[in-house]
């Protein structure tokens, strides 16, 4: 489901608007890195303001990408690049439906933000991706519950470039401080499970990265 998409640059993104924020990051950063897990900070778009060591080298082998890096934007990174779906796991069930119904509901309080609006406008330029938002999405919602857009305590699949953990699964937890929601911000941490997973077929995940299954085949 990964799409070459937007040849523009993201918006800027704002940094920390006080010296005390500023400095509260930095600490929050030292923190990150003390976290054997893939861990990241976001703000409302996805926008990656901190991310650990484990992160990094949970995607180190991902090609460079003008506009979709996980460590820059995380939501164009699981819609945009190619090469999401040779780290997420059924890429289109697991990751971005899920990723695309939470923006949803995040372009309707916050439809007047400009990064959100230029999201929006990559995934307008798509026609499958495009399709998927406007028909596919409401109908998998219908078919899964809309609980299957939460991010948080769900489990989704993940295959790891450590051989140590492989194919595995990873439980999302979602968290904030005081400070962090003054920044509509969130911390989100893959917590790597022990229990292997039998790994999807290659063809499956060529697919995944070609076409959405919620969107009908063209003839």
């Amino acid at each position: 489901m990964a799409h070459q998409a937007g040849g523009r640059r993201p918006v800027p993104r704002p940094g920390p608007e006080t010296p005390e924020a500023q400095a509260y990051l930095e600490d929050y950063a030292a923190f990150l890195h003390a976290v054997p897990f893939p861990s990241l900070v976001v703000d409302r778009r996805w926008d990656v303001l901190l991310a650990n060591t484990a992160f990094r080298t949970l995607f180190r082998d991902v090609e460079p990408h003008p506009t979709a890096m996980p460590g820059d934007n995380f939501l164009r990174f699981v819609l945009f690049h190619p090469d999401a779906a040779t780290v997420l796991e059924e890429h289109e069930s697991s990751w971005c439906l899920p990723m695309l119904a939470h923006f949803a509901k995040t372009v309707e309080r916050h439809g007047h933000d400009h990064g959100l609006q230029a999201i929006r406008r990559d995934i307008a330029q798509d026609p499958i991706m495009e399709a998927a938002y406007r028909q596919g999405l409401p109908h998998w919602l219908r078919a899964v519950g809309e609980q299957a857009a939460e991010h948080d305590g769900a489990v989704r699949p993940l295959r790891h470039p450590d051989p140590r953990w492989g194919v595995t699964d990873c439980r999302l937890v979602v968290e904030t401080t005081r400070i962090l929601d003054d920044m509509d911000c969130i911390r989100l941490t893959l917590v790597l499970r022990e229990a292997r997973r039998t790994p999807s077929g290659h063809r499956r995940r060529r697919r995944a990265a070609s076409h959405l299954s919620v969107v009908p085949e063209p003839f």
